[in-house]
């Protein structure tokens, strides 16, 4: 379920709040696969079952990026800005990968608004998104996303 500010300012008595969780996603070869044409990206733990199958992991893994890309997927079913001009993808700030997803694997993203910052026309959030592995013990990603939101 998404959590729903009416307008920006109402970040700011929310520092500290735990925003929800997104949908789960499955993470098929597919996706490892097309992920690896976008970047160029083909290391046989990500596209190579066969080879994969005797290396470290016993099957192909996500790449690393590819789990930090669908926090753009993730964060705006955790959270939503209403009254907004527009909201601006500032960047991330510490992204850690502490265990692989390997393929089949199902994760969602947990948000935490970590802290809001007035600034010049609005305000900026870091929300820190954790991508959980369904079934594991540790995240597969978890990384501090900052946005600025403008009012309308």
């Amino acid at each position: 379920m998404t959590t729903v500010f009416k307008q920006p300012q109402d970040l700011i008595s929310a520092v500290g709040t735990v925003l929800g969780s997104s949908e789960w996603l499955e993470i098929d070869q597919q996706r490892i696969n097309l992920f690896a044409d976008a970047t160029g990206d083909h290391q046989w733990i990500h596209v190579d079952p066969a080879r994969a199958k005797d290396g470290p992991f016993g099957k192909c893994i996500a790449h690393g990026y590819l789990t930090l890309s669908l926090v753009s997927l993730f964060l705006p079913q955790i959270v939503e800005v209403q009254g907004i001009s527009m909201g601006v993808n500032v960047g991330c700030d510490r992204i850690r990968f502490p265990a692989p997803v390997p393929v089949g694997s199902r994760v969602r993203g947990t948000g935490e608004l970590m802290s809001i910052e007035e600034i010049k026309g609005g305000v900026q959030s870091v929300v820190r998104i954790t991508v959980e592995i369904e079934g594991s013990d540790r995240p597969a990603c978890v990384a501090d996303t900052i946005s600025r939101y403008f009012p309308a």
